[in-house]
């Protein structure tokens, strides 16, 4: 049994997601062995709040204060046929750097042969007047590395100590998780979506384990892969569990995850990067070859700012 692909040309013949690869790649470097120097005002980052890839270049722009050095633009969370749009909304606005109506003219100003999906987020050069960069995990590594941020001590979210097994964990979530959650809703056959379903369980199972014994994944501090379950964790209830079919638990049934969730949410500005109304309507409203009657549910009511106790319950070894 198959239905129609929300994205045909990502579909495989046995009803697998295959995700496009990111087309944009250079990097930004302080010791100027680029042509992308990290000059402070000189790049903009376009997101979607409802973009759970996006969000997190977001929250790791917030976390090493980078506010000031790189500006950002909010797109509107409803995506049709043209893609993501500029428009004046509630919590997105129209383009300040160069007035596109789409992000599609980004990419097509950057390269006017791009012919794939339009995605967020984008790491624009207002210098150069291209894109420099459409991948999450470069961006997110960038900004660690590369940016230097104002007076504020920051976090090292790519510890060199941890770079072995912080790598290993966030390839592990990236495949069963934070895709997986994807290659389950965006199945077009039931054996592929099944597979995708129990291959997400086992490694949320195995992270409930993990997270029985230590505060964050790699210890007693958030580091970049932390982020990248926080961005699937706090869509998963929301979204994922009835519009991508994800249902075999919600998060809010694992103590350890819905309280690792709670945590990072209350970790200072994270709250204020998450919007709950973009992420529903951006999901509801464009799938909709999963959604074609576009309903957006009123529920679940979730409180990620409820008491948690973690910090006090854990001692790290």
């Amino acid at each position: 049994m198959s239905a129609n692909a929300q994205f045909p040309d990502e579909n495989t013949a046995d009803g697998e997601f295959a995700r496009q690869e990111d087309a944009f790649g250079q990097w930004v470097r302080r010791d100027g062995s680029t042509p992308f120097t990290p000059a402070p005002g000189r790049y903009h980052l376009y997101v979607s709040l409802a973009c759970p890839w996006a969000h997190r270049t977001l929250i790791v722009r917030r976390l090493k204060a980078l506010e000031t050095a790189v500006s950002v633009t909010v797109v509107d969370p409803v995506r049709d046929e043209r893609g993501w749009a500029f428009r004046d909304g509630d919590g997105f606005t129209t383009d300040p750097v160069n007035g596109f109506n789409f992000l599609s003219e980004a990419y097509l100003a950057s390269d006017p042969a791009y012919r794939g999906r339009w995605t967020v987020p984008v790491l624009w050069d207002k210098e150069t007047g291209r894109i420099v960069n459409n991948s999450e995990d470069d961006i997110c590594r960038m900004f660690n590395d590369e940016f230097t941020p104002g007076t504020e001590a920051t976090p090292d979210l790519f510890p060199a100590r941890l770079a072995h097994e912080q790598a290993a964990l966030s390839q592990l979530i990236y495949e069963r998780v934070n895709n997986g959650v994807y290659r389950a809703g965006f199945a077009t056959k039931q054996p592929a979506y099944a597979r995708a379903v129990r291959k997400l369980f086992e490694t949320l199972d195995t992270l409930e384990e993990r997270l029985a014994r230590q505060r964050f994944l790699l210890g007693p501090a958030p580091v970049e892969t932390d982020w990248r379950l926080f961005c699937t964790l706090v869509r998963f209830d929301a979204v994922y569990h009835g519009h991508f079919k994800c249902n075999l638990r919600r998060i809010v049934d694992y103590p350890n995850l819905q309280g690792y969730l709670q945590d990072l949410y209350q970790q200072p500005g994270i709250a204020a990067t998450v919007n709950l109304d973009h992420i529903k309507r951006h999901y509801y409203a464009t799938h909709t070859e999963i959604n074609p009657t576009r309903i957006v549910p009123l529920g679940p009511i979730l409180d990620f700012a409820a008491p948690h106790g973690r910090a006090e319950a854990l001692v790290e070894g």
